[in-house]
Parts: C-alpha cells; sequence; structure tokens
C-alpha cells in the first residue's frame, strides 16, 4: 500500500470588496487558538507557511492563516486588470490585511510578515496598533538599498519567472536543505507577470518607513523582530538599525539563515520562533 498522510490543512476563498473592486482571496488555516495572520514575501504566496500550519507544538496553541495576497498565488487579479498595472502602496497593503481581519472575525491578531511582510508590520503598528496584540517581523528594516534592476522583470524578451527566482535565490541560506531551497525558488517561478515588480514598488520606493518608526508605541503593540545573517537584501545591520529606532523592540539575528526563513529552512526557523510564540502565549 502507497504511503500517504492527509495534511491538516483547510483552503478557502471569500468575496471581498477592496480598492473600489471585487476580489476572490484564497486563505489556508491550521489549529486554533491566538489567531496568527501570516503575510508572505513580494512575487511569491502563503504557502510560503506551510510548515508552520503542519507543526501540532504551533498549531496546539495558535490559529495559523496565511492568505494570498491579489494578484498572488490562487488569489486572482480583479475584473479588468488586463487593462491596469499592479503596483503595491502602503495604504493598499494595511487596507487588505485590516479586511482580512475583519472578514475573518480575527480577535486581535498576532501579524507575522516576511520581507514586504515585515516591512507593513511596522507601518501596522505605527497606524493601526490597535489592530493586532502585537507584531513579528521577519527580514524587516524601515528602508532597504535595491541591490538589482527590476526592469528586467517584465520585459517580453525574458522569462520573468525565471528572473524572478534567479534574483532571490541569492538570498537563500547556504546551509537551507535543497528541498526547502527549490520549493521557495518554485513559488517565484510561478508568479504573474509583473507582480514581483508591483511589490518591489512597495518595498524599495514608496514603502520606506524609517523617519517615522520612532513613533510606534511598543506598549501599544509590541514589537518582535527576527532577521536572517545570510539575508544582504534586508540584513542583520538595517535589521538592527531599524530596531534601536524603536523603544522596546526585540530583535534577533537568525544564524544559518536566509531571507525566506519559514520556507527555506523550516526546521530551523521554528527554534527562534517558539520563543517569541511562547512569550505572546503567555502574556495573552
Amino acid at each position: 500500500m502507497r504511503k500517504s498522510m492527509i495534511e491538516p490543512i483547510t483552503g478557502r476563498y471569500m468575496q471581498l470588496e477592496l480598492w473600489g473592486a471585487s476580489h476572490r482571496i484564497y486563505w489556508e488555516e491550521s489549529g486554533q487558538g491566538i489567531p496568527l495572520l501570516c503575510l508572505h514575501t513580494a512575487g511569491s504566496d502563503g504557502r510560503q507557511f506551510r510548515a508552520l500550519m503542519n507543526d501540532e507544538e504551533v498549531t496546539a496553541q495558535y490559529r495559523v492563516i496565511a492568505f494570498d495576497m491579489p494578484w498572488h498565488g490562487k488569489s486572482s487579479p480583479p475584473a479588468g486588470w488586463e487593462a491596469e498595472t499592479y503596483e503595491l502602496t502602503t495604504r493598499k497593503y494595511l487596507d487588505l490585511i485590516l479586511a482580512i481581519s475583519e472578514a475573518l472575525e480575527l480577535d486581535r491578531p498576532v501579524v507575522m510578515g516576511c520581507s514586504i511582510g515585515g516591512r507593513i508590520v511596522l507601518h501596522l503598528a505605527r497606524e493601526h496598533p490597535d489592530a493586532a496584540r502585537c507584531v513579528i517581523g521577519l527580514q524587516s528594516a524601515g528602508m532597504i538599498n535595491p541591490y538589482y534592476d527590476i526592469d528586467w522583470l517584465y520585459r517580453p524578451d525574458v522569462h520573468g519567472a525565471h528572473v524572478c527566482a534567479g534574483m532571490v535565490s541569492g538570498l537563500i541560506a547556504p546551509t537551507a536543505p535543497g528541498e526547502h531551497r527549490w520549493e521557495t525558488l518554485w513559488h517565484y517561478m510561478q508568479g504573474g507577470p509583473g507582480i514581483f515588480k508591483g511589490d518591489l514598488h512597495f518595498y524599495t520606493v514608496e514603502g520606506d518607513i524609517m523617519d517615522h518608526v520612532g513613533e510606534i508605541d511598543t506598549a501599544k503593540c509590541p514589537i518582535y523582530m527576527l532577521t536572517g545573517e545570510y539575508d544582504f537584501s534586508c540584513s542583520p545591520e538595517m535589521s538592527q538599525t531599524t530596531a534601536d529606532a524603536i523603544e522596546g523592540a526585540k530583535f534577533k539575528v537568525m544564524e544559518g539563515m536566509g531571507h525566506f526563513p519559514m520556507s527555506e529552512h523550516p526546521e530551523a526557523f521554528k527554534d527562534y520562533l517558539m520563543p517569541v510564540l511562547d512569550e505572546i502565549r503567555d502574556a495573552s
């Protein structure tokens, strides 16, 4: 008999009015307890958090939820998308997070985001501190300095999906297991045309919050930051500078990790995440 295992993850769609249009949003979840709303990286989707959703130690205490942003993964773009250019902004991103939380009736969730998600949680803590009991920023910094030419991401004479994967491949730590490395890259190879570039508009241009992170009140919304030592996009130094500017922020460097800790090496990532989740649970 063939070996098989049914995972505890369930997936559903919701119809959501967002940004002046009707959207069909896909999300997955697993577990029970404190809601943990997970935000994926630019150009990818919620599959990056599949290991957390399959971890019984995590799901025994947390309801882990990960959604695909519009235009990403299984979430379709709205009608008329072919006549517009996708471009993510701070206002749109915040509106999306708040709308998802409201639609799922989440009671002050823990919001954990990576990369662009790690940036937007800083905006969330500053502008909507009552919307989350705390935020966790993975590969989080107030601003980064681009090291790439994003014009290559949407050209008719190149394979955009391969370029996306090629651009981020160096951000994965050399210690990451091969199977996790290639699954992480596969998610990028499946992205829609121009979507990674549109996400990076927020990440590298519009979403700069460095001059305002000092306004975040961690007494209202605690902040935890975890950054992989091998990440040269959002380096530990960039995260440290951001954390130093936020009174009360807690920051730690993850040894042997890169830009995608939850998907590139979930076993090692858990060693850093669980103490944070335990502290949040005890405080709750």
